[in-house]
């Protein structure tokens, strides 16, 4: 059986293709996050900082209620029908956001932007145009997207709001959709085969095993926290900053681009050391407390312009490490044959705390004043904080795939046990039934791969 340590070009083409339609429906969301409170409140029913709050957050619960059925009906249905209709979607919510009078209006809009949940859809079909081997290089690429894409809308989404205004950013997203969709009909290659891929989908009858895992409900309460935070605070920065130092929303991007580039070249050592030292847990843990730190500064300090600098850099720096640190946590936890599925709850508990963080920020900040969000976000973190330190050491596994021809129950179990007692080996599974092998490997152990390729290939 060949081995490629290269993906071949159609990989590249499908994972770089596939990974720009996730960095255009992200750049939607996130191009407004430092200026729609500002702009919100400019409309009618923007005196009411509840609904700013449910405008942020209301993509996330369509989301939330919509990413797994898309990925289970493009199995049924076809990968790329389902994108189509997701983009479609998306491009409506924009319109209606970019149209819109009124705030209700800009909530329906964003809740349709929300209901285009084709991320998980995008996955499958990653794992459709993909060799096992070469699976977790197009996941990376996606993963890279997405944080590049984020950084990048915080420092654009200010430039762009003095040229087109919030409602120009709408349409902008909107165009970038329909882009999308000829990237996906012209450059996505078609599938040869369209199946079910443990690694990537989520599937029903695992669901009840990934809820049960305490090990991985701590992660998941992380991501809802973390993405909950998000969005409570940026109801909330936009108008500090603008208050305290009496810049412009739209020169706003001179604090966010100083603060990114120093978070992210802090995040990358720090990431590395977790990886490759396999103190991934000591640096996630570290990340959580600067990150429950900056929150606690933030609330002290929200009425001080420095306060709110140094606040919002120890708060990126934390963001970044956590964003980078969960899905590899992920992967390494969750069992093997049920990676696909602990992936989704995790999107979906991504996608509740966007809504309920930006809800609940909204109507602290109504209420209460700006430094109850962040005592919140601050409570958050505090209990993320305790599940974490009494989360089990991850182990120090990478996870490694093979296609294996089709065998019976019998010869699969037997290949699992073989390849189980090879030195390096933490975890063995085959799925016959989709040709696949994943191995969890020790990074500490030497581990023969030619040998699981000779067991592989008999």
């Amino acid at each position: 059986m060949a081995h490629s340590e290269q993906m071949s070009a159609l990989e590249v083409r499908a994972s770089m293709s596939l990974a720009s339609i996730y960095g255009l429906r992200m750049l939607g969301m996130f191009l407004i996050l430092p200026i729609f409170s500002i702009y919100a409140e400019t409309l009618p029913g923007g005196d009411s900082h509840l609904l700013i709050g449910l405008a942020l957050g209301a993509y996330g619960l369509t989301q939330a209620m919509f990413q797994l059925p898309f990925g289970m009906a493009s199995d049924r249905y076809g990968r790329k029908r389902m994108i189509y209709i997701g983009l479609v979607l998306f491009v409506i919510g924009s319109l209606v956001a970019g149209f819109a009078d009124d705030l209700y209006t800009v909530i329906i809009g964003r809740a349709i932007q929300g209901a285009g949940a084709v991320s998980a859809v995008v996955t499958a079909l990653v794992a459709d145009l993909t060799r096992e081997e070469h699976r977790t290089k197009a996941m990376a690429m996606i993963g890279g997207t997405i944080g590049i894409t984020f950084a990048l809308s915080l420092i654009l989404g200010p430039a762009l709001n003095q040229w087109i205004g919030v409602p120009g950013i709408f349409l902008l997203t909107g165009a970038l959709a329909a882009l999308a969709i000829l990237d996906v009909k012209f450059l996505v290659p078609d599938p040869l085969i369209t199946r079910f891929h443990s690694d990537a989908e989520a599937a029903p009858s695992k669901l009840k095993d990934v809820l049960k895992d305490t090990q991985l409900l701590r992660l998941n309460f992380g991501i809802f926290a973390l993405h909950a935070a998000q969005m409570a605070m940026f109801v909330v920065v936009p108008f500090a900053i603008k208050q305290t130092s009496g810049m412009s929303e739209n020169d706003h991007w001179m604090i966010y681009l100083p603060v990114m580039v120093v978070s992210f070249a802090m995040m990358v050592p720090a990431i590395i050391y977790g990886e490759k030292r396999a103190q991934l847990k000591r640096v996630f843990v570290g990340a959580i407390a600067i990150m429950l730190g900056a929150q606690l500064l933030f609330a002290s300090s929200v009425s001080h312009f420095w306060g709110i600098v140094i606040s919002l850099s120890a708060y990126f720096i934390a963001f970044n490490v956590l964003e980078a640190s969960l899905p590899s946590l992920i992967s390494k936890i969750a069992p093997a044959a049920s990676k696909g599925t602990a992936i989704g709850v995790y999107n979906t508990a991504q996608s509740l705390g966007v809504f309920i963080g930006g809800t609940l920020g909204g109507y602290l900040s109504h209420f209460h004043g700006f430094a109850s969000v962040f005592v919140f976000c601050s409570v958050l973190m505090g209990l993320w904080l305790v599940f974490a330190v009494s989360m089990k050491t991850p182990p120090a596994v990478k996870s490694k795939m093979y296609h294996v021809d089709e065998l019976n129950a019998a010869a699969a179990k037997k290949l699992s046990r073989s390849l189980g007692k090879l030195p390096g080996v933490r975890e063995a599974v085959v799925l016959a039934e989709e040709g696949l092998v994943i191995l969890k490997v020790d990074m500490l152990q030497a581990f023969d791969e030619s040998e699981a390729l000779r067991l592989i290939a008999r």
